[in-house]
């Protein structure tokens, strides 16, 4: 069973602290929003607990079984999905994910034609990503977060960009997976953290 423990964590950029003694265990099965205005650094922490960068104080800790996890194997239990990861535009739809799978296995009941269906974009298998519509984009970057192998979910602002039928399969997805992996949806639209019992509310941690 993997948990994610931050142990008084504090991020700083120059002097300006952008949340400052922050405390918690995220665990299987409980989902997490973390939550506040736009520019208030929920971006930024979820890449602190993610290990994208580093925490300024404090520790991030990944756990399986209760044995601690190498920080340079964390990025392996991790999906996420966030406005600021770029997909390889040059790709189509099909090398996209090929090339995602080299990296990241898919799901072991899960192949490339099955993932293209699973995210609604079979019929432009062929479709340079670079043509994609925005909503189109996110729907993959969705897919690549919830079809890889992993046990901690991480999305942030997830719905941006795609439809109410695109809101509807997120929906369905996401809740899919709350009972196998750990859950955190950064986000300031409580319509896509309605399933979240549990909240971080990141000016709760300005210093």
């Amino acid at each position: 069973m993997i948990s994610l423990s931050l142990q008084n964590i504090g991020k700083r950029f120059s002097r300006e602290w952008i949340f400052r003694g922050l405390s918690y265990d995220f665990k299987v099965g409980q989902p997490v929003a973390i939550i506040g205005p736009n520019g208030s650094g929920k971006s930024t922490l979820i890449k602190a607990l993610s290990g994208t960068i580093p925490v300024n104080e404090g520790s991030v800790n990944f756990y399986e079984n209760d044995k601690p996890i190498d920080e340079e194997n964390w990025h392996s239990h991790v999906g996420i999905s966030a406005p600021y990861l770029e997909l390889i535009e040059e790709f189509t739809l099909a090398e996209s994910i090929a090339f995602h799978s080299k990296f990241r296995h898919l799901d072991k009941s899960i192949n490339i034609e099955e993932f293209m269906k699973m995210i609604g974009l079979e019929k432009h298998r062929n479709k340079y990503v670079r043509d994609f519509s925005s909503g189109m984009k996110q729907k993959l970057k969705l897919g690549f977060a919830f079809f890889s192998q992993n046990s901690i979910l991480i999305l942030d602002e997830p719905t941006a960009n795609i439809d109410h039928n695109g809101y509807e399969w997120y929906m369905e997805m996401v809740q899919s997976q709350i009972n196998d992996k750990i859950v955190i949806i950064s986000s300031n639209e409580p319509k896509e953290y309605t399933f979240c019992k549990e909240s971080i509310s990141i000016l709760d941690y300005k210093s």
